[in-house]
């Protein structure tokens, strides 16, 4: 989908500012977030792509201004929510319990039996003979999904050499809604800088996408 979470190219944002000896957690509830996030996704309640296509959702101005792990955060809530694991009642008594007993935990039972997932998302899948070769020149299609995708904006319609095959691997895009792991080929392509943002570029510079077989098409000539 076409969202704020899409910036590649984009200006105006400002440097990224990197902390001296950087903490993996800023603060307590961080790690809880990450913990739980993992144990939900290790249980088969939601998968990667569809943690990610959650964190997409988030409404532009509200995931401008969070931090990381509230972005994971809000993708976990809407997951649960979505697949019947929370309701939006249970949410906010809880959400109200904790804000007034923070040192807590509440008790609870009956949710509904996980469905298990691979324990390897991305485990490599036998699929008949991918269509591109390394040293293939193709072209990034230019379409623009509703749902969830890998081929960011900046690379739609441009052209790139194929420089690596990963072999079959799970299709983000319908695995983040339901529709199904539908495996095919993942390729490493190469782009010219030029190409992709055009004179302003550095020259000599590239950028390495990987690409599911469908976001392409062979190059004319």
């Amino acid at each position: 989908m076409n969202g704020v979470h899409d910036m590649g190219g984009m200006h105006g944002f400002g440097p990224i500012v990197r902390e001296e000896n950087d903490p993996l957690f800023h603060a307590p509830w961080e790690a809880q977030v990450r913990a739980m996030t993992v144990i939900a996704r290790s249980q088969g309640y939601f998968n990667i792509d569809a943690f990610r296509y959650g964190i997409e959702r988030m409404d532009p101005a509200h995931y401008l201004r969070a931090p990381y792990f509230e972005r994971w955060l809000a993708s976990t809530e809407l997951n649960l929510l979505e697949r019947g694991f929370l309701t939006s009642d249970e949410l906010d008594e809880r959400t109200e319990y904790v804000r007034q007993h923070p040192e807590a935990i509440r008790p609870r039972g009956g949710d509904p039996a996980p469905t298990p997932e691979p324990p390897d998302e991305s485990a490599n899948r036998q699929l008949p003979a991918s269509q591109f070769a390394v040293g293939d020149a193709v072209i990034a299609r230019n379409f623009h999904p509703n749902e969830h995708t890998r081929l960011p904006r900046y690379a739609r319609g441009k052209r790139g050499i194929v420089q690596r095959l990963h072999g079959a691997q799970i299709f983000p895009d319908t695995n983040a809604v339901g529709l199904g792991e539908n495996p095919q080929p993942l390729y490493s392509v190469c782009f010219e800088a030029r190409e992709l943002w055009g004179d302003s570029a550095e020259p000599r510079q590239t950028v390495s996408l990987d690409l599911w077989e469908s976001y392409l098409e062979p190059a004319p000539g």
